[in-house]
């Protein structure tokens, strides 16, 4: 589910209208319910990952303020930097380095078959799992206290609007917005809802736009003349900003609007 899309539209729509007329905790229960639905329209099957890591993280956060001493704590911190890693590196860079042990195994005339998962890579892994395991560090630090429900913390994990496309946010950051009722102003809704449309033009007008400039030069088999290439060059790095300050300030604007 896109941000840019209809679909994402309907569905921030309804999220919001629920989100103004509910009490807070109901708010969180429901942002809860939504951040699984939004994550789950693209694979529901990666809803198993995310759920993974923030129970690991959960029981590691309980187990760090539990301990009664830093080396018990620290194994609570192994275990939680262990299993967030084993799944950035399975999913995230299992075939790559599957596929150029076979590459350098070549280079010495052995021939391998390498084993491939051979699967998508599930969005945004590298934010909720650095997003976990820092809340576990900064609980060792004492920077940031053990959070005992596990719905709320489950919401710090996958809150939707930075879920997919960050920020990594810090548990001194996010969590006591989450763990305290907010206040919405008028102010606040003005300011995200021009931050919101502001980050839809980027996205849209401006980074959908140079892509079709970008992409036939970058994919193309035959060259380009250099002025062709320099120009999609130049074009490129203003693409790669305006898509991700695009994705960024539709998040800020819609956690702004909801007084996070």
């Amino acid at each position: 589910m896109l941000f840019q899309s209809l679909q994402f539209a309907v569905f921030f729509v309804i999220v919001y209208g629920l989100y103004l007329i509910l009490p807070f905790r109901w708010q969180n229960r429901m942002l809860l319910v939504a951040s699984y639905i939004f994550y789950g329209a693209w694979d529901w099957r990666y809803l198993s990952l995310i759920l993974l890591s923030t129970v690991t993280d959960f029981l590691c956060g309980i187990g760090i303020a539990a301990s009664k001493d830093k080396v018990a704590a620290k194994r609570f911190v192994a275990l939680s930097i262990a299993v967030n890693l084993s799944l950035l590196g399975v999913f995230k860079y299992f075939d790559f380095f599957s596929t150029n042990f076979q590459v350098l195994m070549g280079h010495f005339g052995l021939h391998f078959n390498p084993f491939l998962l051979d699967v998508a890579l599930p969005i945004g892994i590298s934010f909720y799992t650095f997003q976990t395991m820092s809340y576990t560090i900064d609980v060792y630090r004492e920077k940031v206290p053990a959070v005992y429900n596990p719905l709320d913390f489950a919401l710090y994990v996958s809150y939707f609007p930075q879920l997919v496309a960050g920020p990594i946010e810090r548990g001194t950051r996010l969590l006591p917005q989450i763990l305290k009722p907010r206040v919405i102003k008028l102010e606040s809704v003005i300011q995200g809802a021009y931050l919101m449309l502001w980050g839809l033009f980027l996205k849209v007008f401006i980074a959908d736009n140079l892509a079709k400039l970008v992409d036939p030069v970058y994919a193309a088999s035959a060259p380009y003349d250099g002025a062709a290439v320099l120009l999609a060059t130049y074009a490129f790095s203003i693409q790669i900003y305006a898509d991700f300050a695009g994705y960024s300030f539709m998040a800020i604007g819609m956690a702004r609007m909801m007084g996070i």
